[in-house]
């Protein structure tokens, strides 16, 4: 099946993921992760141990090799304590792809191209199997903002959106981004850019004051439509990408 498509599939299986299986329409999003760890072998190691509590259904290896850990149709423990839109605990509506990176803690580094191109394979396999939509690919920043920073700034949105693997804004990037030297956003503009990531699909932080809130949405914000600068700061660079977002 994989040889299809053109992957080179490892079969090592994971106990980490919740029985009984689900049905085939219930699995609604692909989220995608970065491994966080120094080794690729001890990532490996992390989502086959029952101790670590953690899987995903696929890893993506340093040189586009890919693992398979828990079949589809069962639910992964990957999402976490996670939200997009009006769905919760994403495990059970998702498939969890793990890519090799050492992430913010250990010297994040770029993708590999052979891993971006292996994604795209698998990508366009699930996409077509439990016809997801391509606003339903997201990052686990997306969904667990202000917990989680994955698959992070690095990761190639823009180049699976043009893929049709993803979402992205339409907006010519030279333009937009003279205004990211303006002055911030007034209150009432710092308002509707928050209704704009609600309407998007990123919800807000339960029990956290205002300003973490929306610095917090805003970093995940970034990290995935403005990632050549995450800080956390609300421009209107940042509001006209989400009003176009919208507008898509």
């Amino acid at each position: 099946m994989y040889q299809k498509i053109g992957l080179k599939m490892a079969t090592s299986y994971s106990p980490n993921f919740n029985l009984p299986k689900r049905i085939k329409k219930r699995i609604k999003f692909i989220i995608i992760h970065y491994t966080g760890m120094k080794k690729e072998s001890d990532a490996i190691q992390r989502l086959q141990d029952p101790k670590s509590k953690v899987s995903s259904h696929y890893l993506i290896r340093k040189n586009g090799d890919v693992v398979s850990l828990v079949p589809d149709l069962y639910e992964a423990w990957h999402a976490g304590v996670s939200s997009w839109k009006h769905f919760k605990f994403l495990n059970k509506n998702s498939i969890g792809i793990e890519i090799t990176n050492p992430g913010h803690q250990y010297g994040y580094t770029n993708f590999s191209s052979k891993q971006i191109i292996s994604l795209k394979k698998l990508l366009n396999y699930l996409i077509t199997k439990y016809r997801i939509k391509k606003n339903c690919i997201l990052g686990h920043s997306d969904i667990s903002p202000g917990r989680k920073k994955d698959p992070g700034e690095k990761f190639p949105w823009e180049i699976l959106a043009k893929s049709k693997l993803g979402f992205w804004h339409s907006l010519d990037p030279k333009k937009i981004k003279k205004l990211r030297n303006e002055s911030l956003l007034t209150n009432i503009e710092q308002n509707i850019f928050l209704k704009n990531l609600n309407k998007i699909g990123y919800n807000n932080l339960r029990g956290v004051k205002f300003s973490i809130n929306i610095k917090c949405l805003t970093l995940a914000f970034q990290r995935r439509f403005r990632p050549s600068l995450v800080n956390g700061k609300i421009d209107k660079e940042c509001l006209i990408i989400s009003k176009n977002l919208l507008e898509k």
